[in-house]
């Protein structure tokens, strides 16, 4: 199976990502993580991708279809994916012919994804109050239309995203046909 999740940063994607990853066997991405890998990398690229992070920008959507697709080339994502944080513009999303079959769209609030990021631990410098609400900005730029384009194409499934993760579990796997 190949599925993306879709939801603003704190929208419980990576949680959800990784439940599903073990129940259906099969490999969990994230962008953010290839990313911020890319980002310790003493290189122009390494440097380009760690300023645009920092600014709480997005990396070009070039560039990201293109590190996107060289990881999915490779075997571990042959029987299928869980990708996270991909595709964030329409143009990707247009672009990327990799045999998608599900979009999960992780719905919570600005104001539940503020408090939920707050909550949490972190020593990333990508995760600043500044850089994230320029990412939920972004978010609602350019996210919002991706979520309508797989809408229309019929492969979006919706989840309310602010209750019990078990419970949000469980309407994936419903949704997918599957059984908890």
């Amino acid at each position: 199976m190949k599925l993306v999740l879709i939801g603003i940063q704190g929208a419980g994607k990576s949680t959800q990502g990784n439940l599903l990853s073990k129940k259906l066997d099969i490999q969990y991405l994230s962008s953010g993580h290839i990313f911020r890998e890319m980002a310790k990398e003493k290189t122009p690229l390494g440097r380009y991708i760690k300023e645009t992070m920092n600014a709480g920008a997005l990396i070009s959507n070039e560039k990201t279809l293109e590190i996107i697709e060289e990881y999915l080339a490779r075997p571990e994502y042959q029987k299928g994916y869980i990708l996270d944080g991909f595709p964030r513009t329409v143009p990707q999303a247009e672009a990327f012919k990799n045999g998608l079959e599900r979009v999960i769209y992780l719905k919570v609030s600005d104001k539940e994804a503020l408090w939920r990021i707050s909550g949490r631990v972190s020593d990333r410098e990508d995760e600043t109050l500044l850089a994230i609400r320029k990412r939920i900005e972004l978010f609602h730029e350019f996210t919002e239309p991706v979520i309508e384009h797989y809408r229309s194409k019929g492969i979006l499934e919706e989840v309310d995203g602010e209750r019990d993760i078990q419970v949000i579990f469980n309407d994936i796997l419903e949704r997918l046909g599957i059984k908890a």
